[in-house]
């Protein structure tokens, strides 16, 4: 399942020149997987009360291809892939059909009561990989 959403680059965003700043881009990134995860039914603030468990981010890569600035439409790409015990969200941004930034975050499920990796939960499965029911 992907899931796509506009980003548009503030002036609070830019650096003196005018130019996105990256911790604004990882910040775009962060609230991207926030959306998605609202949008498939399993907001993150619900994971450890509803649910039990939490996906923690243990590792991001992200390479910065093209520069933006105020005023930019960039539409930022998240695509899934559920593992036994995480999920990895791979980006790809694009503005004016060029790619200014992409890269991936791994995360891992654990419970909210215990140490390690467990199972992705079949139901947490199935919507991140839009099978269930958002």
């Amino acid at each position: 399942m992907s899931f796509t959403r506009t980003w548009t680059v503030r002036f609070s965003d830019t650096d003196p020149f005018g130019i996105a700043h990256y911790p604004r881009m990882i910040d775009a990134i962060h609230e991207t997987s926030d959306m998605f995860m609202e949008e498939i039914g399993w907001p993150y603030w619900e994971l450890t009360d509803r649910h039990g468990v939490g996906l923690p981010l243990v590792s991001m890569d992200f390479d910065f291809q093209g520069q933006v600035g105020g005023g930019d439409e960039v539409e930022i790409e998240l695509d899934p892939t559920v593992g036994e015990s995480s999920v990895q969200f791979d980006y790809r941004a694009t503005h004016d059909g060029d790619v200014v930034f992409s890269g991936t975050e791994f995360r891992v499920c654990v419970p909210v009561d215990g140490d390690g990796g467990i199972p992705v939960p079949d139901d947490l499965r199935a919507a991140l990989e839009g099978d269930g029911d958002a």
